[in-house]
């Protein structure tokens, strides 16, 4: 018992030696610092270190990534909001730019309505001092004859015969008159066969004429219901398609300007835009041409009259 004793406590000191390293943490390699590895324990460690090193790195670049990936939705959002505000930009340069058009064509419409008008009247004018000459000349004439008839005897038979180239003067005279106002009614343009026609059918006759390529009767009759001011918008389209036919395109984008400006909402709208924009091509204004006829494909997409505007534009 004694010899048991004895060597248990002999070796109780390298017990304790053998146990001190575990109890100050030699090997642990989930302490903070650790010690006492092997080399194998060393390179695990390292291992674990690198690895938790690129799970940081990996988290950080994530984060990098979500942030971007935000930044980059923000970007698109604003992107397309401009976007949207160019397209609305162009669209409102287009009117814009149409609407001035159309109110210089109307004064310029107006500045040659108004030179024609003066040069009609000028011609009156010139008529009317030719006639004034003629009566002062006839005046002039039986001024003589009444002093011829005072100064001298005359029997019945020559003074009867006096007083009637006294009347044939006076109907001369009044034939004169009315020469001049037959001229004065021609020179502003009026047209009598309108008088007894209806607006409403006139606008079929004119229809009728239209369709029949009686140009020359259609035009006035339209010009008179633009006049009467019935469908001035239809009037002055039909007008616009008329000269447009005919290859007059400086009058025919005039009238297709008067129309647009009064009534911008009509079925006939697609053909009008399209028209208007190849009339200002072959009159040589290729900017306002491409502006109506690319008015054409962003109003109207889907019709017949877009892909005519297409094909003039694919012809710059």
């Amino acid at each position: 018992m004694r010899l048991t004793l004895a060597v248990a406590l002999m070796s109780l000191p390298l017990l304790l030696l053998a146990a001190e390293p575990s109890a100050f943490g030699a090997g642990n390699m989930d302490s903070p610092n650790p010690y006492g590895l092997t080399s194998s324990e060393k390179n695990i460690l390292k291992n674990k270190k690198l690895l938790k090193s690129m799970e940081k790195q990996a988290k950080s670049q994530n984060s990098q990534i979500d942030s971007l990936r935000e930044r980059l939705d923000g970007l698109q959002t604003i992107l397309e909001g401009l976007m949207q505000k160019s397209q609305s930009n162009k669209i409102e340069l287009s009117r814009v730019l149409s609407t001035q058009e159309s109110d210089q064509l109307t004064q310029d419409q107006e500045l040659a309505q108004t030179q024609i008008r003066l040069r009609n009247m000028e011609e009156s004018v010139k008529v009317n001092e030719e006639n004034i000459l003629k009566f002062k000349s006839l005046m002039n004439e039986f001024s003589g004859m009444l002093d011829t008839l005072n100064s001298d005897y005359v029997s019945k038979q020559e003074y009867n015969v006096l007083v009637s180239d006294v009347n044939e003067f006076k109907l001369l005279v009044g034939k004169e008159f009315k020469n001049i106002g037959k001229k004065t009614v021609a020179s502003s343009g009026g047209d009598d066969s309108f008088e007894s026609l209806s607006s409403s059918k006139l606008a079929k006759r004119a229809k009728m004429n239209y369709d029949r390529k009686h140009f020359s009767k259609a035009i006035p009759e339209y010009e008179e219901l633009i006049r009467r001011k019935h469908k001035p918008a239809f009037a002055n389209y039909m007008i616009a398609e008329m000269w447009y036919y005919r290859q007059n395109y400086d009058k025919a984008i005039a009238y297709f300007k008067e129309s647009a400006s009064l009534y911008d909402k009509a079925s006939y709208m697609p053909i009008l835009l399209l028209h208007s924009g190849v009339a200002m091509k072959k009159v040589g204004d290729p900017d306002n041409a491409r502006a109506f006829l690319q008015a054409v494909l962003l109003k109207y997409p889907d019709s017949s009259e877009a892909i005519s505007a297409q094909k003039q534009l694919d012809l710059f």
